[in-house]
């Protein structure tokens, strides 16, 4: 008999409510952590960097950040990949140095010139300029709710994609319209560029994810995540209760925001090195987000996770599976994958609204509790 609470005693409040009840999976969490960051990047190579690793690092943190939105506070949202061209833009213009003029009047201008960033720097004032925006598109939220808010945050996927096409100066007004990362170091080891290492990309990625998804669930468990929890069951008797609905629907367009533009300016600077907004940035990668949290578990960090990595391994296990091994077309694997994602999507809101982290929970608490019935 395994994964019981004999022997593991709470003497105080904190221990209490941590996240890890159970020594067991605090043991475990840590020496996954630990396997992580000190035995994998001696391993890791360009393929699983660039196809499994990279991808997983990155959508698993813009699945936190919609998360935070729909699963925790309830505001639907469908501008998860406007919100990323947002955060990779601006990383662009934070990398390459940025030159900014304030109208004085009578026709003259204020010059403010600002130097290259190192690259963390550049990821993280792109997840601030996100914020920014998310809650300028989170202000409807305020009068409207439901289906009429994921038209809202629609029309900002759109808006957002039109204006870095349109707008040269966040592209530097290059032919193409097309942001290319450049070359930059941190503490002297490459980042960003071609000649980057597979392992030196992937602790970056990692160590992004470690922080702020540890950082978010502390977050969700704390008053803010309580007040959002509030108003996603029921805001009326929320602000009864004296919750603020304008202070917690703006903080979590902003903190959700914050998250999805720093995977968004992870997505241009470390893993593609260059981006094109209606390629890169499309409506598709709102709804695979979306569907990232569905999969994995609305309200939930692990489901996040959980779902992210759902999303990013299929199709890679389907294309060797499928096309590797038993010798299909392309296309039809393809397609096949649409079939089976479209499926689990209609089988978990049917079957199991929290996706797959409420099963992970069923089956953790017949664990702690078999043989018994009860």
């Amino acid at each position: 008999m395994f994964y019981r609470e004999t022997g593991d005693f709470k003497t105080s409040y904190a221990g209490d409510i941590q996240t890890f009840p159970l020594a067991l999976d605090r043991n475990r969490f840590w020496i996954v952590v630990a396997f992580a960051f000190l035995v994998v990047p001696f391993f890791v190579n360009s393929y699983w960097e660039k196809a499994v690793l990279l991808p997983f690092f990155i959508y698993a943190l813009a699945a936190i950040g919609l998360n935070i939105l729909t699963g925790y506070c309830g505001q639907v949202s469908l501008g998860t990949g406007g919100f990323m061209a947002v955060g990779a833009y601006a990383c662009y213009k934070f990398m390459t140095g940025m030159d900014i003029y304030i109208p004085m009047g009578g026709g003259e201008y204020y010059e403010i010139l600002l130097p290259p960033l190192n690259i963390a720097a550049c990821i993280f004032l792109g997840g601030l300029t996100t914020a920014f925006v998310g809650i300028l598109f989170g202000l409807p939220s305020l009068r409207i709710k439901g289906f009429y808010l994921a038209v809202a945050t629609l029309a900002a996927q759109f808006f957002l994609v039109w204006l870095f096409n349109k707008w040269e100066w966040t592209y530097n007004y290059s032919a193409t319209g097309q942001i290319t990362a450049t070359e930059t170091s941190l503490f002297g080891i490459l980042i960003t560029g071609p000649n980057t290492e597979p392992w030196a990309t992937y602790l970056f990625c990692l160590t992004f994810l470690f922080i702020f998804g540890w950082i978010a669930r502390n977050l969700v468990r704390g008053r803010i995540g309580r007040q959002w929890m509030a108003i996603r069951d029921m805001d009326i008797a929320a602000e009864i209760i004296g919750v603020n609905p304008l202070k917690a629907k703006l903080t979590a367009f902003a903190i959700s925001s914050f998250y999805i533009g720093m995977a968004g300016a992870l997505y241009f600077a470390v893993w593609n090195g260059a981006a094109e907004p209606t390629e890169s940035f499309a409506i598709d990668k709102s709804f695979d987000v979306l569907f990232m949290i569905i999969i994995g578990g609305l309200g939930s960090i692990f489901g996040s996770l959980i779902g992210a990595a759902f999303i990013v391994l299929l199709p890679v296990l389907m294309k060797n599976l499928l096309v590797g091994m038993l010798g299909w077309p392309t296309d039809i694997a393809e397609y096949l994958q649409l079939i089976v994602v479209g499926g689990l999507i209609v089988f978990f809101l049917i079957k199991e609204p929290h996706g797959i982290a409420a099963l992970w929970r069923t089956i953790k608490e017949k664990l702690r509790l078999w043989p018994f019935p009860y």
